[in-house]
């Protein structure tokens, strides 16, 4: 199958005002990526330009040397990535042979650029996200 599991998308809180076809759209972009173990998947303070979605596997987050998460499968990392293309918050590197479906910044704006409904739903999503922060807590956007 090309793309990543509509069903796992369907849990990623960005994605989570996206009706069924508006997802479906966005996981055909997903390409399946392969890491070793002990492989770097994203580096702290590198450039981002990808959201990962983990299939299979472990990986281990680490900010400043310090490890702080474990991700298993159905886990998801680098979503602002799909946005700014800034600077990754965290490491993560394969902790045992990890399967993640990975999507682009570059193959994800095209898709929002040309589809206004997705865009404005991921907005206010990313609000959401940022009022929270500000208050100090961060709500269950899958309730």
């Amino acid at each position: 199958m090309a793309g990543a599991p509509v069903e796992a998308l369907k849990r990623v809180p960005l994605f989570i005002d996206l009706d069924p076809g508006e997802i479906e759209q966005i996981a055909r972009l997903f390409k399946e990526r392969h890491f070793s173990q002990g492989e770097t998947v994203t580096r702290e303070g590198s450039g981002g330009a990808a959201f990962f979605l983990i299939e299979s596997g472990q990986a281990t987050v680490s900010v400043a040397g310090a490890e702080r998460a474990m991700l298993k499968q159905g886990d998801h990392f680098g979503e602002i990535a799909l946005i700014d293309e800034g600077p990754r918050s965290a490491t993560i590197v394969a902790s045992t042979e990890l399967v993640c479906y990975g999507l682009t910044f570059w193959d994800f704006r095209p898709l929002v650029q040309e589809n206004g409904a997705i865009g404005w739903k991921l907005l206010q999503v990313m609000v959401q996200k940022l009022r929270a922060a500000e208050q100090g807590y961060l709500p269950d956007l899958t309730a």
